[in-house]
């Protein structure tokens, strides 16, 4: 059984081969990366990425490796958080955003449905981002309580 995703091919291992909290995936380089469903919400975490185990990251979420994402974090259905990216304690990533390789979103940080944040980008503890919005790469944004976005 061969199922196309966004993130490459999903290959059905042959039985008994990986336990039902495994999953392999082809990227588009042809490497073959592990994903274990995270317990809070059964969201898939690749291997080499630290999870703390009071986060929730949603089904149909993917985090890469080298990701950190901190305790009471929140990770969204849909959510693509790339390489060596960092979610601090009590962030809340909606759901179908994205979130760029080595970028870091801040303790408290609320990031919109379908929102960009590109690579390297930083978003301060406590910013409210909206929803459809863009972050550029190496864009460091810090919003007030209702999002309207600080002096740099």
């Amino acid at each position: 059984m061969t199922v196309i995703h966004l993130l490459g091919t999903i290959r059905a291992p042959p039985e008994g081969t990986v336990g039902k909290n495994y999953v392999d995936i082809e990227n588009d380089r042809g490497e073959m990366l592990r994903y274990r469903k995270h317990a809070n919400g059964r969201g898939l975490v690749a291997h080499g990425a630290k999870v703390h185990p009071s986060a929730v990251v949603e089904t149909g979420a993917y985090v890469e490796p080298g990701v950190q994402i901190a305790a009471g974090a929140h990770v969204g259905r849909g959510v693509w958080v790339e390489r060596d990216a960092v979610i601090g304690p009590d962030a809340d990533i909606a759901p179908h955003a994205y979130i760029g390789s080595g970028a870091a979103i801040g303790a408290g940080a609320k990031i919109g449905v379908r929102t960009h944040v590109g690579t390297g980008a930083r978003v301060a503890v406590g910013s409210l981002i909206g929803d459809d919005e863009t972050i550029g790469d190496g864009e460091r944004v810090a919003t007030d309580r209702k999002g309207l976005r600080l002096a740099a």
